[in-house]
């Protein structure tokens, strides 16, 4: 771990653990687990996979954390070329997938967009924790509209919360983005999905729009070692962090 991510998750139990017993939360990552394995769809059509503090600060020191490292892991494994410009962190959650992109070079800047307040707020903490250039904005992943000087659109773990519709509307923007890049072709796309393909049934329709304009579609497993607070609540949760799992499509 870096001394910053070290001094991130520092800062994250705090924030998180000054209200509530690591019981509390505990018993809430086992509910939030159901919640996104077994009762995925009605849950989130329903925007209460977030309902209450304990379920929000599960999320945030175990998930948040491990989607940092993989999101991490994949874009140092892409290794692509980033232009200076904006990281548009779309459905940005706690802001941990943007983050992570942006440290990977010092001449990126940060836009999070999500439509849930605490999720702004939790992205806002995250991006002032790392130090980076960051702005956050109330928006619909569908709805938006690209700041010029985009340099990379990173969506992680959030195009199987959209509505079909929304969701169809999004991939043209994208298709369209990436087939057109910016100055001297810089713009980059990066979607990351669970490895379920019951939780992304349309996965395969979007790697083929994606592989007509040049991308790639990868399957991702990467053996980490977790940071201490996983660890502790993956022990009382029963789960298995050791080993992360992803899908991504990259242009």
């Amino acid at each position: 771990m870096t001394a910053t991510f070290h001094r991130y998750l520092e800062e994250l139990e705090t924030r998180h653990l000054s209200d509530l017993r690591f019981s509390d939360v505990t018993r809430a990552l086992r509910a939030l687990s159901s919640t996104y394995v077994e009762r995925r769809e009605t849950a989130l059509a329903a925007h209460k996979a977030l309902d209450g503090a304990g379920k929000r600060a599960a999320f945030a020191l175990y998930y948040g954390p491990l989607h940092f490292l993989l999101i991490e892991h994949i874009i140092r494994e892409l290794a692509p070329a980033l232009s200076p410009g904006t990281v548009v962190d779309l459905g940005c959650g706690t802001g941990v997938g943007g983050a992570a992109v942006a440290l990977q070079q010092p001449n990126l800047r940060v836009l999070g967009l999500d439509v849930h307040p605490w999720a702004l707020a939790e992205a806002r903490f995250t991006y002032n924790t790392f130090n980076l250039r960051a702005d956050v904005r109330r928006g619909d992943a569908s709805k938006t509209h690209f700041p010029g000087d985009t340099s990379i659109v990173v969506a992680a773990f959030a195009v199987n919360e959209l509505h079909d519709r929304d969701r169809s509307e999004l991939l043209m923007k994208l298709r369209q983005l990436g087939a057109r890049g910016g100055a001297g072709g810089a713009r980059r796309v990066l979607i990351v999905e669970p490895i379920s393909q019951r939780i992304s049934p349309w996965w395969e329709d979007w790697a083929a729009e994606f592989l007509k304009i040049g991308g790639r579609a990868d399957t991702w497993k990467a053996r980490i070692d977790p940071p201490p607070i996983v660890k502790r609540l993956a022990k009382a949760s029963g789960l298995r962090p050791e080993l992360l799992t992803a899908r991504s499509l990259f242009v």
